[in-house]
C-alpha cells in the first residue's frame, strides 16, 4: 500500500479541554516520509516537532509532545483518526498549545479526513511489525502488553474496572478495521467522576470542559441529558486514546494489543520498551 497524505488542506477550530483557550488547527499536505509533524510559532520561530514517542514529555490526562519548552498538548484523539484514515503524512500547524477537545471524542476529526481528498504518493506505507512480546506493567497492576499477530492489522483487546455500576467492567476486543472505529470508536467521548472535576480545576485543568465535550459520571447516574453514546463509550475512549498513543510510534502498528486498566502513561512506556531492544520487531512495507 502507498503513503497518503491530504490533497488540501483543512482547518479546524475548538476550545481546549484544559486551557480553555480558542484553538485552531491547519492541517497540510506534506511530502513522503514525513509522518505527522505539529508546527507551532513560538517566541517568532517556527517549531516542528515529530508526533513520535520519544518527543512526549507529559501523559497526565493527555498526551502531550515537547522541544526546547514549546508544548503541543492532547493529541490523541486527532492522531487516533489520522490512523483510521490511512494518513501516513501531514503537517499540523497549531494556534495554540492544546489541541481542540471538539465533542471529546474523535467524531469529528474522523469525520472530516474521511471526507477529505487525499493523494497517493511515491512511496510504500511503512508498518511496525512486533516480533515477540512486549509488556508494561506498573505497580498497581495495570498493564499492557504488545504481541505478533503475523502481520494482521492492529487488534486491541482492553477492559476497565470501575466500581460504579453504571461502568463496571467493560471490554473491548476486536481488530480496528475502518468500521470499527467509525461506528464504535470514534464517538466515544472522555468521561470522568463528578467528584474529579473540582480535583482537576484545582491543577488548573479543564477550563473547557463541559457537558458537551465530555461523559461525567455521578455515582449510579450520568449528568449528560442523552446518556451514553454507544454502548461500552468509557472503554471504547480507552481504545481512542490508545490507537492514538501507538501512533506515536511512527508507523502503523501489527500486533494484538492487551491493555488492563491503562492509559497514556502506559502506552508511552510500553513504545518505549519495544524500541529499547531491536529484537523485538521490524519494520516492513
Amino acid at each position: 500500500m502507498l503513503q497518503q497524505t491530504l490533497k488540501q488542506q483543512i482547518k479546524i477550530e475548538g476550545v481546549g479541554l484544559h486551557s480553555g483557550c480558542s484553538s485552531v488547527l491547519i492541517l497540510k499536505p506534506a511530502a513522503e516520509n514525513t509522518g505527522i509533524v505539529f508546527c507551532r510559532e513560538e517566541n517568532g520561530k517556527n517549531v516542528k516537532i515529530s508526533a513520535l514517542y520519544n518527543q512526549v514529555v507529559d501523559t497526565r490526562n493527555c498526551t502531550c509532545l515537547g522541544q526546547g519548552g514549546v508544548l503541543i498538548s492532547t493529541i490523541e484523539h486527532l492522531m487516533a483518526s489520522l490512523y483510521a484514515v490511512g494518513i501516513d503524512n501531514a503537517e499540523i500547524e497549531c494556534s495554540n498549545q492544546e489541541l481542540p477537545i471538539m465533542d471529546g471524542s474523535g467524531a469529528i476529526f474522523y469525520e472530516l479526513l474521511q471526507k477529505a481528498a487525499k493523494t497517493e504518493q511515491n512511496a510504500l506505507r511503512k508498518y511496525l511489525k512486533v516480533l515477540r512480546p512486549v509488556v508494561f506493567a506498573d505497580d498497581k497492576g495495570n498493564s499492557i502488553e504488545l504481541t505478533p499477530n503475523n502481520g494482521r492489522a492492529l487488534h486491541i483487546r482492553f477492559d476497565i474496572e470501575f466500581p460504579s455500576k453504571i461502568v463496571g467492567h467493560q471490554t473491548f476486543d476486536d481488530d480496528i478495521t475502518a468500521n470499527i472505529f467509525a461506528s464504535t470508536v470514534a464517538p466515544s467521548r472522555t468521561f470522568c467522576e463528578k467528584y474529579q472535576i473540582d480535583y482537576l480545576r484545582s491543577l488548573g485543568l479543564i477550563k473547557g470542559g463541559s457537558l458537551d465535550n465530555a461523559v461525567v459520571l455521578d455515582g449510579e447516574n450520568i449528568l449528560n441529558p442523552d446518556g451514553f453514546r454507544v454502548k461500552n463509550e468509557c472503554v471504547n475512549h480507552k481504545v481512542l486514546d490508545a490507537v492514538g498513543d501507538l501512533y506515536t510510534s511512527g508507523y502503523f502498528v501489527l500486533a494484538d494489543v492487551r491493555a488492563y486498566r491503562t492509559g497514556h502513561f502506559h502506552n508511552n512506556e510500553v513504545l518505549k520498551k519495544l524500541f529499547a531492544d531491536k529484537e523485538n520487531y521490524e519494520i516492513v512495507e
